[in-house]
């Protein structure tokens, strides 16, 4: 009968020493795997067109306090607010992509729509701002979808209360 050959007992050192390079080995794969996102996608962030969105709102109840003087400190809150949604969106995508401070991320230059100025016509920017604020927001998480969730919840107040 053919007996096996005979294998060295393993040390508890030895045994320790192929533990720890497991663990260690584990350890790595998983730091790789908690890295931050890559772009390697290219798309473009979502909350830079709700920034611009926000930016050309907020430029659009500005030119209507001329056109309607009557609703200018509706229309001036409204412009506050879309500024700070704006400001807001913007700190993310910077804040995200790691900018500092001094070096702003997106674009602030603002274009108003080719159409004439009407409260109406904010109106429904705001309306449509709002759906895509929250239909964004439901594909988000964490504090970018909180940051969306409440952008939608002022342009809808703003709409019902400031432009009724």
């Amino acid at each position: 009968m053919p007996t096996s050959p005979h294998l060295p007992p393993v040390s508890r050192r030895t045994l320790l020493r192929w533990s720890g390079a497991a663990l260690g080995t584990a350890g790595v794969f998983t730091v790789t795997g908690c890295g931050a996102p890559s772009d390697e996608d290219g798309e473009p962030d979502p909350l830079i067109a709700q920034a611009q969105r926000a930016r050309t709102d907020a430029a659009l109840a500005g030119a209507l306090v001329a056109v309607a003087p009557e609703r200018a400190d509706a229309l001036a809150t409204i412009g506050a607010e879309r500024t700070t949604h704006a400001d807001a969106l913007d700190a993310e995508v910077a804040r995200l992509v790691g900018a500092t401070s001094t070096s702003p991320a997106t674009s602030t230059t603002v274009t108003l729509p080719a159409e004439t100025p009407t409260v109406e016509l904010l109106r429904e920017r705001l309306t449509r701002s709002q759906r895509d604020a929250a239909d964004l927001a439901r594909t988000l998480r964490g504090y970018r979808a909180g940051l969306l969730a409440s952008v939608s919840a002022a342009c809808a107040t703003e709409t019902a209360v400031l432009l009724p």
